[in-house]
């Protein structure tokens, strides 16, 4: 099987790269590298999710589960004073996290080094993925029951998934889950679901 960004320890060489880009109405510098998921540029499922999504009612810590280089926590660690968590198994990841959320001037994030849930502690009042599709179904549906089980009650779980890489069977898991779930927004195959803990 070829190495893939669900990797721990990319074997990749590294080749960063720096860019712009503006989420939520602020304008962030990412750098991204090899090894790591969308390198050069926020891809669309990421900036559908983050413009997407809207704190919940419930205020508490947010969580951004596999996080990549950190594009969706960071844009939303800028529009909120609460504490955001970005997680990920890929070391290269964090340590680029970490590097984008300093160069943003962000006090309230933290990044760890996690395989899915393994690491994080406490609940949050709302948890948004990308999930790593590639590590196949197993995997993003563990995340999902896993992140079900760290939510506040009145939490959110957002993820980000196109429909032929699916999305409908994510959404059908979500709902032997959460009493509520909705598509938030369709656009060129991905959906935004959202999942609450009722």
């Amino acid at each position: 099987m070829s190495e893939h960004y669900y990797s721990s320890q990319p074997e990749v060489k590294s080749s960063p790269e720096t860019f712009t880009a503006e989420l939520r109405g602020r304008e962030f510098s990412f750098t991204s590298d090899r090894g790591v998921f969308s390198k050069g540029e926020v891809d669309e499922g990421s900036r559908l999710l983050v413009e997407n999504f809207a704190f919940p009612a419930v205020e508490g810590r947010v969580l951004d589960i596999g996080c990549g280089y950190g594009p969706v926590g960071l844009a939303l660690a800028a529009d909120t004073e609460h504490e955001v968590v970005l997680a990920d198994v890929n070391e290269r990841a964090v340590e680029l996290s970490r590097k984008n959320a300093d160069r943003a001037g962000l006090r309230n994030v933290e990044v760890v080094k996690s395989d899915q849930f393994e690491a994080i502690e406490g609940s949050f009042a709302a948890i948004v993925s990308n999930p790593p599709i590639r590590a196949g179904k197993n995997v993003v549906h563990s995340m999902i029951t896993k992140a079900r089980e760290h939510l506040l009650e009145q939490g959110e779980l957002w993820v980000v998934i196109r429909k032929k890489q699916g999305a409908p069977s994510a959404r059908a898991h979500m709902e032997t889950l959460f009493a509520e779930v909705e598509i938030v927004r369709r656009n060129k195959g991905f959906y935004v679901l959202r999942g609450k803990n009722i």
